[in-house]
């Protein structure tokens, strides 16, 4: 190693190389390097290689439905036992004395209540269990029965549908999930946990908003009520949450010190049950306070299949936000420890576990955002923190949950609050993603603003959408450029972006970099014309309106026709020059017996007719499509209509640095024929940009480079020229009428 660290510079002779090699076309390399032919499998081989079987493939298929035969093996006992039973406790006891994710909950509150609404449970006399906003008589008793089940009939066919989903690998969607896309839905999450969280934290009643705004309105009507505000609530919230945070700051900072973190929510949620309990704070402040916890387990009870088809579209919805959710969450922290996230896993593993509690009158199973970040702040490593915490959360409701009752909500909600920092962190993220891609940044912060104004299950379908609309964008308007050869090289960059940068000689090169298909198709036609400097389409128009012009003044003896080109009439005045504007000869005038000669024309230079015709300054165009990954049907034909386009103007089209399956969509899309062939496709653009130039080395050699039009007279005698050395019968008479600029 050299001072400094770097690294010694290699010998001169190193640093260079010198390749001599063919100028290779897309026949000349594979005349002289035969392709493999691909060898599909039949559909017996695929059969075979599915239904093959082995100890390792089976350990494999068994790792994949159970994972526990992946991590328990390699599980680090003296590292992480400790972590996950604080962890687990921590959660644990969040997770007993809150309720499930908003968002499920909302949604499947919503089905419930459209399908066993109060009016279907009014009853009169003494039977009645309560009363609805009208002050009508229901039977509570029957309708929660039934809202019990429908919500756990809900849950037997979100876990069927999961399960499917997970079978049909449509786990793949978890994909379309981007970074910047979750972080934002994330953050957006957060912040209706906090919203949710404040009102407790104060203590102050709210209506149960769902759907758009609902957020917003809930902080709305929070802040018109905060005079109501529980000061006994407000300060054991605002104490918890700083001790809580402090706490986790020594953990964080000391982390290498303190060889168990302090598990203080443990610690904060036992001291204030005591507090509570031996201040009797409920009674003598009105706090809020847990006061209930259910016990015991209600028997298992079969789901009423009746109800599946009134219910088919909601659990759809439910099955995918509630994975989608599940996985958003899940990726930030499989980014932040790195680890992978298996889509189809996840769908087969929420769905087996939906099936299987929906039998015991259980909820939707999803990620709850809070519980998540708890067990992640307090230092959770592995799933045996999450068993730890349901056990914790089982035997709560079997023995203890009678002890907790006490507890302020307040401590609650402010443990979930203090443990959403990491999630708030992340919007520091958006001046990063701003420097490093606008588009990822945007997507952040739409995905938040969207998901915090029209819930987080619209939101994140609207984040999904709008990052796939990016996409579709940028590839509908990619970048493209002229290039230009680094001299002595056979390296092509961008004309603009380097000052050295050469373009060869009557040659333009098109890098366009997207697929191509029909959506982009007209920005690869702008790109060629801004490229080239015209428009192939427009030249061509414009010749054939100079040469029936040219015809006109013909017939009228103002030009004489010769070989060697056109001259005007001695004597005349300029007056063979006529305006653009001039109204063009009517289809009667071509109609006569004609004999065409043919001649030479140098449309570069200046004509006898006031026709302004754009310069065409190249013979060679390039189309680098080494960035071009697919052609659809559309592109196929457009780009054979350019190559046509450009031909008839005299510009040969060539294509450079394509991959290989393209010649082959080319060939399914009858591309190729007598006058479009292989011979103009090549391995790189320097390949083709040498193949030019040999070309027109040889074509300089021979005869200078003219467009050869026919020009018709309207006698039938032989056209009379002025070269009086030069006999009539030496003309090169055209007995097939060379009509492609005149028709």
């Amino acid at each position: 190693m050299a001072a400094g660290g770097r690294a010694a510079e290699p010998p001169a002779e190193l640093s260079h190389y010198v390749v001599a090699r063919p100028i290779y076309s897309e026949p000349g390399f594979q005349e002289e390097n035969e392709r493999r032919p691909p060898l599909p499998p039949t559909l017996r081989e695929r059969a075979q290689a599915a239904c093959r079987c082995s100890r390792k493939r089976a350990f494999q298929i068994a790792k994949s439905f159970l994972p526990i035969l992946e991590w328990l093996p390699n599980y680090r006992v003296k590292e992480w036992l400790i972590s996950d039973i604080i962890s687990g406790l921590s959660t644990g006891l969040v997770a007993t004395l809150q309720g499930p994710f908003p968002v499920v909950s909302l949604m499947v509150g919503s089905v419930v209540l459209s399908m066993a609404p109060d009016e279907n449970f009014l009853i009169e006399g003494s039977n009645a269990t309560g009363t609805n906003g009208t002050g009508a008589l229901i039977d509570t008793e029957s309708r929660d029965a039934q809202r019990v089940l429908i919500a756990s009939t809900l849950t037997f066919l979100v876990g069927i549908l999961q399960v499917i989903f997970g079978v049909l690998q449509i786990g793949f969607i978890v994909r379309y999930l981007a970074d910047p896309l979750v972080g934002g839905f994330t953050t957006a999450a957060a912040f209706q946990v906090l919203v949710s969280q404040l009102k407790i934290v104060l203590n102050v009643s709210t209506k149960n908003y769902n759907g758009v705004l609902s957020i917003i309105y809930t902080l709305v009507e929070t802040f018109e009520r905060i005079g109501t505000t529980n000061i006994a609530d407000l300060i054991a919230g605002l104490l918890t949450i700083f001790v809580c945070m402090v706490v986790k700051e020594i953990n964080d900072r000391f982390k290498h010190k303190i060889p168990i973190p302090i598990p203080i929510e443990v610690i904060v949620t036992i001291v204030a049950t005591g507090i509570s309990y031996a201040a009797d704070l409920e009674k003598k402040y009105n706090a809020g306070i847990v006061k209930s916890i259910p016990r015991g387990f209600l028997p298992p009870e079969p789901p009423n299949v009746s109800l599946f088809s009134q219910m088919i579209a909601a659990s759809f919805s439910i099955a995918i936000v509630a994975y989608a959710i599940a996985v958003s969450v899940g990726k930030v922290y499989a980014t932040k420890y790195d680890y992978a996230i298996d889509g189809n896993q996840e769908f087969i593993a929420f769905g087996l576990s939906n099936i299987f509690s929906g039998a015991f009158s259980c909820f939707v199973a999803t990620t709850a955002l809070s519980r998540t970040a708890v067990q992640e702040s307090t230092g959770g490593k592995t799933q045996v923190a999450g068993i730890i915490s349901a056990g914790i959360v089982l035997i709560s409701i079997v023995a203890l949950g009678k002890l907790l009752e006490p507890l302020q909500k307040s401590v609650l909600a402010a443990v979930v609050i203090a443990n959403l920092k990491g999630m708030f962190m992340q919007v520091f993220d958006v001046p990063r993603l701003w420097r490093q891609n606008k588009v990822d940044a945007m997507i952040w912060v739409f995905t938040c603003i969207a998901s915090i104004i029209l819930g987080l299950d619209l939101g994140l379908l609207a984040g999904l959408l709008f990052g796939l609309l990016t996409v579709v964008l940028r590839v509908q308007f990619p970048s493209w450029g002229g290039f230009g050869n680094i001299p002595g090289t056979d390296i092509y960059k961008k004309v603009k972006d380097y000052k050295n940068v050469i373009e060869p000689e009557g040659v333009k090169i098109l890098k366009f970099s997207s697929p191509i298909f029909y959506a982009n198709i007209d920005g690869l036609k702008s790109s060629l014309k801004s490229t080239v400097g015209f428009d192939a389409v427009k030249v061509y128009n414009k010749r054939l309106k100079a040469l029936r012009k040219i015809q006109k003044l013909i017939k009228k003896g103002k030009l004489k026709a010769t070989k060697n080109g056109i001259i005007s009439e001695p004597g005349i005045n300029n007056e063979a020059f006529e305006t653009d504007e001039e109204p063009e000869d009517n289809n009667q005038d071509l109609q006569v017996p004609t004999k065409e000669v043919e001649i030479q024309v140098d449309w570069n230079s200046e004509l006898p007719v006031k026709v302004n015709i754009p310069k065409v300054p190249i013979h060679s165009l390039i189309l680098d499509f080494g960035a071009v990954t697919f052609l659809d049907i559309v592109a196929v034909r457009s780009i054979k209509t350019i190559i046509k386009e450009f031909e008839r103007i005299d510009v040969r089209v060539y294509f450079a640095s394509y991959q290989d399956n393209l010649i082959s969509q080319l060939e399914r899309g009858a591309f190729f024929d007598d006058t479009v062939r292989k011979d103009i496709f090549f391995l790189t653009v320097h390949d083709a940009v040498l193949y030019i130039r040999n070309q027109m080395t040889y074509s300089d050699n021979q005869d200078p480079i003219f467009e050869k039009i026919s020009l018709m007279q309207e006698s039938k005698e032989p056209i009379e020229f002025m070269e009086a050395n030069q006999p009539d019968d030496e003309l090169d008479v055209q007995e097939e009428a060379m009509r492609r600029l005149a028709s």
